[in-house]
């Protein structure tokens, strides 16, 4: 049996689409296989892509959810029997029945309307299903959307990237399964954390002739102990010691971008302590700005000299109590 989606993702079947997505995120950090250490993380990578893809489409979810509330329906697809893949189909013409009573030859509503526009044919070679009522229709193919994890030094100068993406699309049969493609990504200079690049035709095939569905891909900058992005703001950690914090002292900083600035530090300043920069995050169409994070380091004191410092040190300061209630 199929594993249930809602359970792979760890969220509850009326769960939004923002608890969804952020779960996906958490379990694909775990799991991606660039950086996962499970020995199946490969294995549930896909089956992660494949429940996101369809739980983050509210189509692909309304037919998800028929189906669980309807299994005894989908029971007998894939089944054995003398034609061929669907027990208890045979080749007699589906019919549906309106409000009225009359029978009219149509496309049989119920399953077709979720397994139609994926293929005419289902149960192998040996079998096939076509409507006779009306022709085939030419439909988009589905969007797709995926996540990449990049060094925040390519929203200061954009790059082009080699990514191989999992991508979850259903087979004639409607069954979901995963297929590699190795693309090349433009990443443009100024994307902000978390924007999204848009490659037209790259996401599912059309049905019957239609075009092909787009691919989303999220762009996220690889946080690390220097500096994290948000949006297109960049919070960077610096270290001060405690004579620079104190009297005020211009200190050189390397940004993000590789560029060399100066701050000037406000007198008495303390650790976590933020200094903006304005306009020097991401360069975004709309400038982030840098945030300095301050750190006040002290030094060790190893020597004797620099023991007798911070002994005189501390007598100069005997009226500071940094535990005092």
């Amino acid at each position: 049996m199929a594993k249930n989606y809602y359970e792979l993702l760890g969220v509850a079947r009326e769960a939004s689409q923002d608890q969804i997505k952020k779960a996906y995120r958490k379990l694909a950090r775990k799991y991606h296989p660039d950086v996962s250490k499970e020995a199946d993380a490969e294995t549930r990578m896909q089956e992660l892509n494949v429940a996101y893809d369809t739980l983050s489409d509210a189509e692909k979810k309304r037919e998800y959810d028929f189906q669980l509330d309807h299994p005894e329906g989908f029971a007998q697809f894939g089944g054995q029997s003398g034609h061929g893949g669907f027990g208890g189909f045979d080749d007699a013409e589906f019919r549906r029945y309106s409000s009225g009573g009359a029978g009219q030859q149509g496309g049989f509503s119920g399953f077709e309307d979720l397994f139609g526009r994926f293929g005419s044919g289902f149960g192998g070679a040996n079998y096939q299903y076509q409507q006779r009522s009306r022709p085939k229709q030419a439909h988009k193919g589905e969007d797709q959307h995926a996540s990449i994890e990049v060094d925040l030094e390519i929203a200061y100068t954009g790059a082009t990237q080699s990514i191989t993406l999992q991508i979850p699309t259903l087979n004639a049969y409607g069954e979901p399964e995963v297929q590699r493609k190795t693309l090349q990504v433009k990443i443009p200079k100024g994307l902000k954390d978390g924007q999204q690049i848009r490659l037209s035709g790259q996401g599912q095939s059309g049905i019957n002739g239609g075009p092909n569905g787009d691919l989303y891909i999220e762009v996220r900058y690889r946080a690390n102990e220097r500096w994290h992005a948000d949006g297109a703001d960049v919070y960077m950690n610096v270290d001060a010691a405690p004579w620079e914090a104190a009297l005020g002292q211009n200190i050189d900083v390397r940004a993000p971008d590789g560029s060399a600035v100066q701050v000037s530090l406000p007198k008495n300043a303390r650790s976590g302590q933020q200094l903006r920069l304005k306009n020097k995050g991401i360069p975004n169409k709309t400038p982030g700005h840098l945030y300095l994070v301050l750190n006040i380091v002290n030094p060790p004191a190893h020597s004797a000299e620099e023991q007798r410092a911070y002994q005189a040190f501390a007598e100069a300061f005997q009226q500071f109590k940094p535990r005092q209630p």
